[in-house]
């Protein structure tokens, strides 16, 4: 739909324009950080409550015009969304009654350049408030016309469909976003709550056109195409501020992801030969091999498992428990929490590992969470705090080490904290992406740049031992065959090449 039908007939509603005025009643451009459940499993996480930043009024725009991608940059992307137009006050409104706040619906681009993003430490006050890095328009729909939870946004870059979803796939409601906003400010007329985008945002660059449509496909009332054709800026970033800087993360942030981003996807450390070469030799062998290098502290000590047959081999995933403060436990000990939160990201092969500080009054872990680990393909889960219903959580098919059974809840003595960092975990310290490798024998921490010499030289070496124990099972002493001399030597190589040790 161009913009000179703007002003449309659709079952008796007349939809007024976007203009020069509207923009000028906007006081304030408030906007959700991650709302969609598509998106949300592009970042691969999912908020247990909804966030905001804001951007300049200054940034809006109207349809038709043109947005420029600063000078030194590399990275502005689009995200196509629903923009929620205020249409009288609201204060500390109910979720029941949000809705009926909203004055109008329209199309919005949020553009962002995300190579300052890391100057405002997430408030994105520069990387989205440039000028005209806020087009909307170009047709209001009344709010009161149609179904929240029944509206589509989609996107074109040059003529072709980028992004297609509906707000039925919301992971806050509209409603919940404008009581939410209301508790603490008054949400005035002409106020524009951008309210998230869909999976399908990527980078645009100079001479891209992107157009966005919000429309109710059940009433056919359309926001018409919100039209915006990207320049190339020309002044430079001032030395005298922060300058552009990306990194690969960056990329596939503002991308998508790192295949789109043309970032060559890293291969696993702990692949499957790996693994497999790590489940064929001892733990008390692979200790060995990481002593020689120097590696004295790397083994998690004071735990017993759940399962005394079972060999763990995985990719570390941490959480750490603070001391329960009851403060403290209130505002993050309750809903979704940084327990229930990674637990819930835990992918196949993690091991999850919890530092308690190696307090048992009370359990990290129970049957519950440590069913949904196992769901989420998980390893095994490591505490060096105590673990609630133990019967049952031994019951599982998911291994799980510990320092001690106890019945208390976590909030008798923890708080879950935060995630993915550098733990202290039974005496030694874990990174997420440490290889663990556990079992009745004990519980290692492998760095990833280590693993595969020290899985080869574990092989080796329990082979030569297994040369070592047929020969003394055939009778030979052992003075000069353990260690091995140079004629055992050459016939330990003899033995292999003859295919001993297969």
């Amino acid at each position: 739909m161009s913009e000179a039908h703007v002003a449309q007939e659709t079952e008796a509603v007349t939809l007024q324009p976007v203009d020069s005025a509207t923009l000028k009643s906007t006081g304030k451009v408030l906007a959700v950080h991650l709302s969609y459940s598509s998106r949300a499993a592009q970042r691969g996480r999912v908020p247990a409550n909804p966030s905001y930043f804001m951007k300049a009024s200054s940034s809006l725009s109207l349809s038709g015009g043109t947005v420029e991608r600063p000078a030194g940059t590399e990275l502005l992307a689009f995200e196509g969304e629903v923009a929620l137009v205020i249409g009288k006050p609201a204060r500390r409104v109910s979720v029941e009654d949000a809705w009926s706040y909203v004055g109008a619906v329209t199309a919005s681009n949020d553009l962002g350049v995300y190579d300052i993003k890391y100057a405002d430490k997430g408030s994105n006050i520069r990387s989205k408030s440039g000028d005209g890095f806020t087009p909307v328009g170009p047709a209001l729909i009344p709010a009161d016309k149609v179904d929240p939870a029944a509206l589509r946004v989609r996107t074109w870059v040059n003529g072709e469909l980028v992004q297609d979803d509906t707000t039925e796939a919301l992971i806050f409601p509209f409603a919940q976003i404008v009581a939410d906003l209301s508790q603490l400010m008054t949400l005035e007329p002409g106020d524009m709550i951008l309210t998230g985008t869909p999976a399908g945002s990527s980078v645009i660059v100079p001479g891209d056109v992107v157009e966005v449509e919000v429309d109710s496909p059940s009433t056919s009332l359309s926001s018409g195409r919100l039209v915006t054709t990207v320049t190339q800026g020309e002044v430079p970033f001032a030395e005298f501020g922060n300058t552009p800087k990306v990194t690969d993360k960056d990329r596939e942030d503002a991308f998508g992801s790192a295949e789109a981003a043309g970032l060559a996807a890293k291969k696993p450390v702990l692949t499957e030969d790996l693994k497999a070469k790590l489940a064929s030799v001892a733990t008390a062998t692979i200790s060995a091999a990481l002593r020689k290098r120097g590696l004295n502290n790397v083994s998690i000590d004071g735990l017993q498992p759940t399962k005394t047959d079972r060999k763990v081999i995985g990719t570390a995933r941490t959480l750490r428990y603070v001391p329960n403060r009851e403060d403290l436990f209130k505002s993050h000990g309750g809903g979704f929490n940084a327990q229930k939160r990674i637990i819930d990201d835990l992918n196949e092969g993690d091991v999850l590992v919890m530092e308690a500080r190696g307090e048992k009054g009370a359990g990290t872990l129970g049957d519950i969470l440590a069913l949904r680990a196992h769901k989420r393909g998980a390893a095994g889960v490591i505490t060096d705090g105590g673990v609630r219903d133990l019967t049952a959580v031994a019951g599982l098919d998911i291994p799980a080490f510990y320092a001690s059974a106890h019945p208390a809840v976590l909030g008798r003595k923890h708080v879950p904290w935060d995630t993915d960092i550098t733990v202290a975990c039974g005496g030694t310290t874990v990174q997420p992406g440490d290889i663990i490798v556990a079992d009745a024998d004990g519980i290692l921490v492998l760095p990833p740049s280590l693993a595969e010499e020290v899985a080869d030289e574990a092989v080796e070496q329990e082979r030569r031992d297994a040369f070592v124990f047929q020969m003394v099972q055939e009778g030979h002493k052992v003075d000069g065959l353990f260690p091995m001399n140079e004629d055992w030597v050459a016939k330990y190589h003899e033995w292999v090449a003859a295919g001993g040790g297969q």
